[in-house]
């Protein structure tokens, strides 16, 4: 039995509960993506990798009627979504399905989200983007958080991420916005994270943690959390600064 499968009531912390969004995406950010893919104004949203969905919801939201999918195969992330969607009135019209991604017959929607999620479509970004572009409509948008490369990791480096890292795990961002042009898109919108996003979502991602292991060290689970909440610390302050997040709203080139 691992954290991860414990129930809750057994004295461990709720699960991410300090994530808006469960990447590094600031609220002013979020609010000027929502607005831009709101002025397309969509019938459909699909959300691949979606979590607890928040992007998506935002959007629905703001467009009055649209409806809106989202996938994923994290059973707490989807209840937490629904959850969510109940409590904003968007029960109706929104649906979290627990399923893979692979080979999905959900597209093509108008909006289709995919954050930090484009291994759930494949094991390369090339894949993704092929598939992004068949499950998006023509007219419609793709809205991609993609890591990149800010430099080249020295080996040193890759040794303290994560298992297997390799300076082929990503592109750098010219060479990523180059492949998402060769699948079938044009860039519309280029940004990337910030060091301050960054900071917020890997803080926010193992702060209830921390905190339950400062007021635990004896528990059971102590031992293999503290070595799990260590081994990402050391991951991503080594990343820090050398990976980065770009988000690309992309149109796709009429086929």
């Amino acid at each position: 039995m691992t954290a991860d499968t414990v129930p809750y009531d057994a004295g461990l912390p709720p699960r991410l509960t300090r994530l808006t969004f469960h990447g590094p995406l600031s609220e002013a950010r979020a609010t000027g993506m929502v607005r831009r893919l709101a002025a397309t104004r969509p019938a459909s949203v699909l959300d691949i990798g979606c979590g607890w969905g928040e992007l998506m919801l935002r959007l629905l939201d703001a467009v009055p009627g649209a409806s809106g999918v989202g996938v994923d195969l994290n059973a707490d992330d989807l209840a937490r979504g629904r959850g969510a969607a109940k409590a904003r009135g968007l029960a109706g019209r929104v649906e979290f399905a627990q399923e893979s991604a692979v080979g999905t017959g959900r597209g093509p929607a108008d909006v289709v989200l995919c954050l930090g999620a484009s291994q759930a479509l494949g094991d390369d970004p090339w894949t993704a983007l092929r598939e992004l572009r068949r499950l998006v409509a023509d007219g419609g948008r793709v809205l991609l958080g993609e890591g990149f490369w800010q430099r080249t990791p020295t080996e040193a480096e890759l040794s303290r991420m994560w298992p297997g890292a390799s300076v082929t795990d990503h592109h750098d961002l010219a060479a990523l916005t180059d492949l998402a042009v060769s699948a079938g898109f044009r860039p519309e919108w280029t940004e990337t994270a910030s060091p301050d996003e960054w900071e917020e979502f890997e803080s926010a991602y193992q702060a209830d943690t921390e905190v339950w292991l400062a007021a635990h060290p004896d528990h059971p689970l102590a031992p293999e959390t503290r070595e799990r909440l260590d081994t990402h610390r050391a991951a991503w302050l080594t990343y820090r600064g050398v990976l980065g997040l770009a988000y690309l709203t992309l149109v796709p080139t009429k086929r």
